[in-house]
């Protein structure tokens, strides 16, 4: 399964991240005393949701043989009476009623239903 680390230190925001071998930096936006030296955390959370929506939909089309050419997940997370993610699907090469089905599929990605669905986190201290 994924594994990281998120270390931060004395600069103001900017976070080191490593996930499964990858070196990444968070930070926060200057509005909130960052330097946008990197995406911010619901930045990286939507990102995780479009790579499995846009992955999983690949698969899919390439598993049903159909001549899907590309595939867009543009993201907005909303905070109108609660946070939510708005998600549109651009799709290119798929007739319409394909194109209904790969939004039933992006419904159930693997990221799509664990946030959907929550999931425990459990904190302790080293």
């Amino acid at each position: 399964m994924a594994h990281g680390t998120a270390r931060i230190g004395n600069d103001h925001y900017r976070t080191e991240i490593n996930v499964s071998g990858h070196d990444l930096v968070g930070d926060e936006g200057p509005g909130l005393g960052g330097q946008n030296l990197g995406p911010a955390p619901y930045d990286f959370l939507l990102a995780g949701l479009g790579a499995c929506t846009a992955i999983t939909l690949r698969m899919y089309a390439d598993r049903k043989e159909w001549p899907m050419e590309s595939v867009e997940v543009g993201l907005r997370l909303q905070n109108q009476g609660g946070l939510r993610i708005d998600r549109v699907l651009t799709i290119v090469g798929l007739d319409d009623e394909q194109k209904v089905r790969m939004a039933d599929i992006a419904e159930r990605t693997p990221v799509t239903l664990t946030l959907k669905g929550g999931l425990p986190i459990d904190t302790r201290l080293a």
